[in-house]
């Protein structure tokens, strides 16, 4: 089996975080890898590793980065392959890491997330991957089937609930 995810994290303290997307790429059965580069502390690795992940069928690029948050630019300016950045909270709850990965300059787009968003780049990840795998947008139809189900489920509890004199439903 060949990853066509590639996780990717300035440190492993990161890794609380980025699990979320790691667990969501399991339950859609969606190939990925996880690894720890550093876009200060390992340049040359990180420009080697976007080099070469089209070519080794990486359809999608998770980058997760706090504070200065370089490492998904970095990636995105090596590389043809989609990059999602997930900001990582940290010293501005988050804040200075989300703006400098917004703000990428004309060229290098990188996709971006909410803060400690990990589950939503996943799921981006494989939106992503989905418009060419039909097994991948069928597993998408379910999942959001399936959010669909737990908000009629949850309306059906919120009506059983009867203690309030002035709740109407």
């Amino acid at each position: 089996m060949k990853p066509i995810v590639s996780i990717i994290m300035g440190s492993t303290s990161d890794l609380p975080v980025m699990e979320k997307a790691m667990k969501q790429l399991e339950e859609l059965q969606i190939p990925f890898e996880v690894n720890a580069l550093s876009a200060h502390r390992t340049p040359d690795a990180v420009e080697q590793f976007a080099k070469e992940a089209r070519g080794r069928g990486i359809q999608v690029i998770i980058a997760a980065a706090g504070m200065a948050a370089a490492l998904p630019g970095v990636i995105a300016a090596s590389t043809n392959v989609p990059v999602i950045g997930v900001p990582i909270k940290g010293m501005l709850d988050g804040l200075d890491a989300m703006l400098s990965i917004i703000q990428m300059p004309p060229g290098i787009p990188v996709a971006t997330v909410g803060v400690n968003a990990a589950q939503n780049a996943a799921i981006l990840a494989a939106q992503i991957i989905a418009l060419s795998d039909d097994a991948v947008a069928t597993k998408m139809d379910d999942y959001k089937a399936r959010l669909g189900e737990k908000i009629k489920k949850a309306n059906e509890q919120l009506a059983e609930i009867k203690d309030f004199k002035y709740k109407t439903n």
